[in-house]
């Protein structure tokens, strides 16, 4: 009786955990943002057999070509009951049928296209909550909560899509940004609200290098019910605590920032909520901000229902890289000395996780404060140390040669080495310099916004990055303007009111394909158990970056998360190439491709829906990356008995190496093309 009851509890804990729950109530999969799917139909065996059983299109592509050209449709879907809940790049919520892709309701903010928003148009995803107050079946009971790249907070009646007129004003609360912007879009909301015991909170996206004085980056929370603003939370302390918290400037700080941009999580039993927050104003000039900068670049847990802090975990000191955290932090269960622990997992953009104690924000793996370069441009106040723990290993490539040069020719394989060569670049946490500074990993790599998965049975987390090299050049003031100029492969920012501007290029060669070596791409499984990486595979091909459509298995940049599954699959897409794929959990191999209608960077999802187990995705391009541009949300799942399955030219494509045989075909009947051409051209001059 005891070991029946000792099991019945383990289950119930399970189920309020959601490991056993078979939809996706939140973007992260749970709350604790572990994209994980109990879902175990679709297994190692017959994932060559998936096929797209519905294709719904948003309507997104009807928006004006500028908005569309600067649109990036991230979203994770959530399914609720009958209804798979999305946002489009242009806050537009639908929600459609989990088994058809039938439209049941949408609505549209209408926001304004003009704007320009300073990080493009996205929408990462939206949230629900359940008013436990309010009668079975009276309006509002339910309701999704979306944000929007206006600054809105929007609340829906979950059946119907009408807005909940008792939340602020008319169904939506307006996010005071504090401070007079630039312009209308310098300030907006990205990610999908946080929702914790009767509370919505709110981060913000923020241009980046406009000013030393920019925007606060305040977390705003809201009553649900109401829309009445609960609580806020600056992540720089504006008083005279600001020394206290490594802020050793003469005065209070004037910097803007530290800005809550990507998803947070949500210990409703705690009763806590997890921010990831960002650099301070400028990214890549501190020295009107000598110190730490604490609580930028941190892992934050704030009460959810008053947002007091309740503790704080700094992983960049004194950020001049633009290194900020650019993930969900992950709530779960690993072994420890024997015993369970319930963590935070924090990915990184510099590829380092860090594993922190779910109560205190102790590190669970010990973190070593190590000496890093120095030497910073004038005026500059470095930290002499940097937190780095010491498991798991890092993730990604800190650190090239001018002799690691990549090209596919002498000549491009020349200008990446000389192009190192002249830069400053002594490792990870090279300060930026008027000399021009190799950035390694990019301000774009290691890990970012699509975070990461985790399997709660095997305590293996599976995280994919990207490896990229950034020149980060400062430039006098008397030398440029206070204006926004474009350099080749990127940009330069004015940040005004520090002694320089900014230029940041990704160094890439002239065939197009980035300067450092491959891969460029990876998708890693770590033990958290352990801390030891167990494996990592190449995450992306060159189709759409090589000459000829080349599709070289070198992996790609990518922007988007992975779904972990019970069935022993990870899923993903993120890469540049336009595919959905599927990796075996317990070696990494690559068993399945699906074709997607244009980009997939976003994060998939999985559920089970009468019976039936469905991956799905959204495909619509990323504007950083220029993949293709789309308004799809693709399902794909195992064919049921009478129904057709893949095609044999689906199933060569599906093949990891099956494109590359293809491509590499068509590139050489091209090369040979283009060959007789030039020959017989020659001939002819020659008559």
């Amino acid at each position: 009786m005891k070991t029946l009851i000792g099991g019945l509890a383990v289950l119930a804990a399970l189920a309020n955990s959601g490991a056993l729950a078979e939809g996706w109530p939140a973007v992260g999969g749970d709350k604790g943002s572990q994209r994980y799917a109990q879902a175990a139909e679709i297994t190692p065996a017959n994932v060559k057999n998936l096929v797209p059983v519905w294709t719904y299109h948003t309507g997104a592509m009807s928006a004006p070509a500028e908005a569309v050209g600067r649109s990036k449709f991230e979203a994770t879907p959530i399914l609720i009951k009958d209804k798979l809940v999305l946002c489009t790049q242009f806050n537009v919520v639908i929600a459609i049928d989990p088994a058809t892709g039938a439209e049941k309701w949408r609505y549209d903010p209408k926001i304004d296209f003009k704007q320009h928003p300073a990080n493009a148009f996205i929408c990462r995803g939206v949230a629900y909550w359940r008013d436990d107050a309010a009668p079975s079946g009276a309006d509002c009971a339910e309701r999704i909560f979306a944000a929007t790249n206006d600054r809105r907070v929007i609340a829906l009646d979950f059946e119907t899509g009408a807005p909940c007129k008792a939340f602020g004003d008319q169904g939506q609360v307006t996010v005071d940004p504090g401070t007079t912007l630039a312009w209308p879009g310098e300030s907006q909301i990205s990610s999908a609200p946080a929702v914790a015991r009767d509370v919505v909170i709110v981060g913000s996206s923020i241009a980046d290098n406009v000013a030393v004085r920019a925007p606060h980056g305040v977390v705003h929370a809201f009553d649900a019910r109401t829309g009445a603003l609960r609580w806020t939370f600056d992540p720089i302390p504006r008083g005279a605590d600001a020394s206290a918290l490594g802020w050793k400037g003469a005065g209070a700080p004037i910097e803007g920032h530290a800005n809550v941009w990507a998803p947070m999580s949500v210990d409703d039993g705690r009763g806590l909520v997890f921010l990831p927050t960002s650099s301070p104003s400028p990214d890549f000039f501190g020295g009107h901000r000598p110190g730490d900068n604490r609580w930028s670049d941190s892992v934050v847990a704030l009460d959810a229902q008053t947002g007091v802090l309740k503790w704080a975990f700094q992983t960049v000191h004194h950020d001049v890289w633009d290194y900020d955290l650019p993930a969900a932090p992950l709530l779960a269960t690993i072994s420890k000395d024997g015993a369970p622990r319930d963590v935070v997992i924090q990915p990184t953009k510099t590829g380092l996780i860090f594993t922190l104690d779910r109560d205190t924000g102790e590190p669970v793996y010990p973190v070593e404060e190590r000496p890093v370069p120095q030497d910073g441009a004038p005026g500059e106040v470095l930290s002499p140390t940097q937190p780095f723990p010491v498991a798991p290993s890092p993730l990604a490539a800190s650190s090239i040669r001018p002799e690691d040069a990549y090209g596919l020719t002498p000549f491009d394989r020349g200008a990446c080495r000389k192009a190192i060569a002249a830069a400053k670049n002594e490792g990870i946490f090279t300060p930026p310099s008027t000399q021009g500074t190799i950035v390694f990993p990019f301000t774009g790599g290691g890990a970012n916004w699509g975070g990461a998965a985790f399997d709660p049975h095997t305590h293996r987390l599976y995280v994919n990055t990207s490896s990229a090299l950034h020149l980060i050049k400062l430039i006098p003031r008397a030398e440029t303007d206070n204006d926004w100029h474009s350099v080749p492969n990127g940009e330069q920012a004015p940040m005004r009111g520090a002694p320089y501007a900014m230029s940041r290029q990704v160094l890439i060669g002239p065939l197009g394909l980035p300067c450092n070596p491959p891969p460029w791409g990876l998708l890693h499984a770590v033990d958290m158990d352990s801390g030891k990486t167990v494996w990592s595979s190449v995450l992306g091909t060159t189709e759409e970056l090589a000459p000829l459509g080349l599709a070289l298995r070198t992996g790609t940049p990518n922007f988007g998360g992975p779904l972990a599954t019970g069935g022993g699959l990870v899923f993903i897409a993120a890469a540049m190439d336009d595919y959905l794929r599927a990796f075996d959990m317990a070696t990494g191999k690559e068993l399945w491709q699906g074709k997607l209608p244009a980009g997939g960077q976003a994060g998939p999802m999985s559920y089970v829906y009468k019976g039936r187990q469905y991956v799905v995705i959204a495909a619509g391009g990323h504007s950083e990356i220029n993949s293709k541009r789309g308004d799809a949300v693709v399902a794909f799942a195992l064919p049921r008995p009478g129904e057709p399955g893949p095609s044999l030219a689906s199933r060569i494509l599906a093949r990891p190496g099956g494109r590359f045989m293809l491509t590499a075909g068509a590139g050489v009947l091209a090369l040979a093309l283009a060959i007789g051409a030039l020959v017989g051209f020659l001939r002819r001059r020659a008559r």
